[in-house]
């Protein structure tokens, strides 16, 4: 037990330096890719009328699957930059490559902010264009 406590530690104490430390212009660049990934995916959902992303994915296990392929299409070069940049930081500075935090920090910046923006830009966008319509 104690050693996955040390490893959780590991991690804890080795996410938590990373926005200060080499390479932090990362903890920006990913995230505003991400958000401009759920933008344009979100007003091209409100074009077509589909149903906002993060609760389509909640509630309707018949079109899950491709909703996730799609956000997965949509996100896979920030995620593949994502897990270079990571791999790269780990290297110089803690001289070792740990999948698991990549990947958490992979989610957490180029994955999850996709995910949470692409509903609410969507029904903003639907917003602008039912109200265009309506002044037509």
């Amino acid at each position: 037990m104690t050693e996955f406590t040390d490893i959780l530690t590991r991690i804890w104490h080795d996410l938590i330096s990373r926005p200060s430390g080499p390479m932090a212009f990362r903890f920006m660049l990913q995230p505003t890719m991400a958000i401009i990934a759920a933008l344009l995916d979100g007003m091209k959902d409100a074009r077509t009328g589909r149903s906002p992303y993060f609760w389509t994915l909640v509630h309707s296990p018949d079109e899950r699957s491709g909703r996730l392929k799609e956000a997965l299409k949509a996100t896979s070069r920030i995620i593949a930059l994502s897990l270079g940049m990571e791999a790269i930081y780990q290297y110089k500075v803690l001289h070792t490559f740990y999948i698991g935090e990549a990947l958490i920090i992979t989610f957490f910046l180029a994955v999850l902010p996709y995910i949470l923006l692409r509903g609410p830009f969507a029904r903003i966008a639907r917003y602008f264009i039912e109200k265009k319509k309506a002044n037509q």
